[in-house]
């Protein structure tokens, strides 16, 4: 964990990178039980992070180099440790201050059984028992109980918290478990099994790397980790109509500052139709598009993914929303490395399969190309940029993330993604925290393979991924592909592990099958994924091109 000092510091990398905005994960005090995502005030800093006053600095900064700055918002739970929960606990049953929260009466002659069957999305029960006998709602970890969205207490705390930051003149916010908020108000008992970014681990990896890459060998649609069938019965806790009200009510709140503020939806939410009306005109601006991640490599699942949501986003009238990783999710480069890469496990230990780093590299550098070539926004997972693969053969004594601890290591958890990033690769730490010895440790170990992959090691060195980074975004921008439009040409083939799309003037080829792909006459190359991407007139395996006609 570094700090908002730490952030300002780096703004003019980020300049550099070419970024247009940064999105800050929670900073606010916090017990840290969940990475800042249990906030204890949300009006406050963390000490571990600085002060209110480091805060605005980096705002100011930020903007004077030309960086929007987005916060995290976590309106679907509170900290144990907030001040409203720590009322709700000394109050009696019925109280206004357990009102504020999801407290119940438990089933059973006693009430010693949990009011449902609900199970959290970290493992284990979704509710916990208090000393009088009242349960409490977690949907996360019993430290993040969840609030009483049917109190209008809560909805008017929320405009306020919105309103504080927006006074400060951050430019918007990233909405935690956006599908969250609203329940069931029956709280019905529930068979199914809610979870984060939704994938599903393949079956035991016998192919090789080769024999996976491998149109015929690849999963059909029907089997991948894309059109999977409907929840049935719907979640009676994600994705209930009501949460709708709660975005239009506080997209009011953002045009009071201006057109130009805005809120994008941590939402996991299937059908694209059901994701698309987060960003109807009165609600939310963006939602990141986890469908794309979960493509995978593979060429099918990418081309469907792509254009189901550019029809369901353009029939709100809004942008979709790439991304490749995150920091609930393993990133990209390792995943793409693994034998089947279209599986998502949820985190890698050292006894699982291990990825093939350079293979998972190279078709990560080709996807961000895809990623950053498609109409819409696009978000850069930090590290992403250097072509950092997950830790995975962190000691099991270092983890830190509750999906650990309550599944007692079934998922591996989330701290492969989110280890510090290496910035001088002789430095201590690798530079994380300062550069000298005496840094504090890191909350996280890195593994040795950053020492190679340091930002001072890429710095100007072409082909380097960061350098990669650098002239994609730029040529993204110089060629207007975020507000462009796409379109299919006749060499478009998924089935022979082809993709290939138009925006505007430029030609994007990605070759995701395992031969060559003779390169249409007439082109010149604006960017290749990597040096030996293009040879003799064709596109190599594992890479990605973007032509503009000579």
């Amino acid at each position: 964990m570094g700090d908002l000092k730490g952030v300002t510091g780096r703004l003019p990398y980020l300049a550099k990178l070419g970024v247009d905005a940064i999105w800050l994960s929670p900073f606010y005090r916090s017990p840290q039980a969940d990475a800042g995502y249990d906030v204890a005030d949300y009006r406050d800093v963390d000490p571990l992070f600085g002060t209110l006053a480091d805060f605005d600095e980096m705002l100011q900064k930020a903007h004077a180099a030309g960086l929007k700055v987005i916060v995290d918002l976590v309106p679907n739970h509170t900290s144990d440790e907030h001040v409203w929960f720590q009322e709700a606990l000394a109050a009696a049953p019925g109280s206004a201050a357990r009102a504020r929260y999801m407290f119940r009466e438990g089933k059973g002659e006693d009430g010693s059984l949990p009011p449902n069957n609900w199970q959290s999305i970290f493992g284990g029960p979704a509710w916990t028992r208090v000393p009088d006998g009242q349960w409490y709602l977690h949907l996360f970890d019993t430290k993040q109980p969840d609030l009483n969205w049917e109190n209008e207490e809560v909805w008017a705390e929320m405009r306020s918290v919105l309103r504080f930051w927006l006074d400060r003149g951050v430019d918007g916010f990233r909405v935690d478990v956006a599908h969250g908020l609203v329940k069931d108000p029956a709280l019905p008992d529930w068979t199914g099994q809610a979870a984060m970014v939704e994938g599903q681990d393949a079956a035991p990896h016998a192919a090789t790397a080769e024999a996976a890459n491998a149109p015929e060998a690849l999963p059909s649609q029907e089997a991948g980790h894309v059109s999977k069938p409907a929840l049935d019965p719907p979640s009676p806790f994600f994705d209930q109509d009501g949460v709708h009200e709660v975005y239009r009510d506080w997209h009011k709140v953002l045009a009071e500052y201006g057109p130009d503020r805005m809120m994008v939806a941590e939402a996991w939410v299937e059908p694209a139709e059901r994701l698309v009306r987060y960003i109807r005109p009165d609600e939310m601006q963006q939602a990141f598009n986890f469908d794309f991640l979960l493509a995978g490599w593979d060429a099918r699942q990418m081309a469907k993914v792509i254009a189901d949501s550019l029809e369901a986003s353009a029939s709100v009238g809004a942008p979709t929303t790439w991304v490749l990783s995150n920091h609930d999710t393993v990133r990209h480069p390792s995943r793409f490395g693994l034998a089947d890469p279209t599986t998502f496990p949820k985190g890698i230990a050292l006894e699982d399969e291990q990825p093939d780093e350079a293979l998972g590299l190279a078709r990560a550098r080709a996807a961000t190309l895809v990623a950053l070539a498609l109409p819409g926004s696009a978000y850069v997972y930090q590290g992403e940029e250097l072509g950092l693969p997950e830790h995975t053969t962190l000691d099991a004594e270092f983890r830190q993330d509750p999906t650990f601890f309550r599944t007692k290591g079934v998922e591996r958890g989330r701290d492969g993604c989110r280890v510090p990033l290496p910035w001088i690769s002789e430095a201590p730490q690798f530079g994380f925290s300062g550069p000298t010895a005496d840094a504090p440790a890191a909350w996280l170990p890195q593994p040795e393979s950053y020492r190679r992959l340091a930002a001072d090691v890429q710095e100007g060195v072409a082909g380097s991924t960061l350098e990669l980074y650098r002239t994609a975004i730029a040529a993204r921008r110089e060629h207007a592909l975020g507000t462009g439009s796409l379109s299919w040409p006749e060499l478009n083939d998924p089935d022979a592990g082809l993709l290939a799309f138009s925006n505007g003037q430029v030609l994007v080829l990605a070759n995701m099958g395992r031969d060559r792909a003779a390169l249409p006459d007439g082109y010149d190359v604006l960017v290749a994924s990597s040096p030996e991407a293009v040879q003799d007139g064709s596109l190599t395996p594992n890479s990605a091109v973007w032509l503009v006609q000579a």
